[in-house]
């Protein structure tokens, strides 16, 4: 437990903004938006680096953040100007950020292990003390998302997906965090109800969670991955099972 833990929180965490987030993007048509981000992201944690600085300082932080704002607000003028290939220029500033990253750790000896850790994660490796600022972060970013949605248009929307992306890819890894983002969004696509919804995204993020860190610790398997594949495997078994119980009562009402 003192492994399992953490990571569990930090799972809990990053679920608590990316399943409300994920059905938002979902709804959008800008799948590809968190990944785009949190490149952004991890590009400013690796120039951070790159400058010698700490690697769990204060300005660490700042560099990704600041990387991810001026991502975020380069997007919406996009989204803006030119909607129609808006998801063609997320996937664009994807290539561009990850290339970048690639080209800043090429002199790097422990590039390639710096880019598995932005890729992947090291959620087994993550303490309660590196959970704390990103609660605060989640916890701001939750207040905004349920109390101000209505007036979150714009860069509004862009900024806070900003921040909750950035405070979650350094504790799990690009691949998780897309990972909680989508895959609950879409097993849940077709309730219409949004309280709903949301619940039963909140159940497969969990379930997957659990059931991924229970695996690659028992397997001794790299727990970022096996997570990813588990939240597929429970998106599917809701899809195939709970869904239908669910919707059931409607059928039923219709054609009485």
């Amino acid at each position: 437990m003192s492994i399992i833990g953490p990571a569990l929180l930090a799972s809990l965490l990053v679920l608590s903004t990316h399943v409300p987030l994920g059905t938002e993007v979902l709804r959008r048509g800008i799948i590809f938006i968190d990944l785009a981000i949190a490149q952004v992201a991890g590009l400013g944690v690796i120039a951070a680096d790159s400058m010698g600085w700490e690697a769990e300082g204060l300005m660490v932080q700042v560099a990704a953040v600041s990387a991810a704002l001026i991502a975020a607000f380069i997007l919406h003028l996009t989204d803006k100007r030119w909607p129609q290939i808006q998801e063609a220029l997320i996937g664009v500033s994807f290539i561009l950020a990850a290339t970048a990253g690639i080209l800043l750790l090429a002199g790097n000896p422990h590039g390639g292990e710096h880019l598995k850790e932005l890729l992947v994660g090291q959620i087994l490796w993550v303490n309660y003390e590196q959970l704390a600022p990103v609660a605060i972060v989640n916890t701001l970013v939750l207040l905004a998302w349920y109390f101000m949605r209505d007036r979150l248009r714009g860069f509004g929307f862009y900024a806070v997906f900003a921040f909750a992306v950035t405070a979650s890819v350094q504790l799990v890894g690009i691949y998780l965090v897309f990972a909680c983002l989508i895959i609950p969004a879409l097993a849940t696509r077709h309730i219409d109800r949004r309280g709903l919804r949301i619940l039963c995204g909140y159940g497969v993020g969990v379930a997957g969670c659990l059931a991924g860190l229970a695996l690659s610790v028992s397997a001794d398997l790299p727990a970022g991955a096996v997570i990813v594949w588990c939240l597929a495997v429970f998106a599917l078994l809701f899809a195939w099972l709970a869904w239908p119980m669910i919707r059931r009562p409607d059928v039923t009402n219709s054609d009485t």
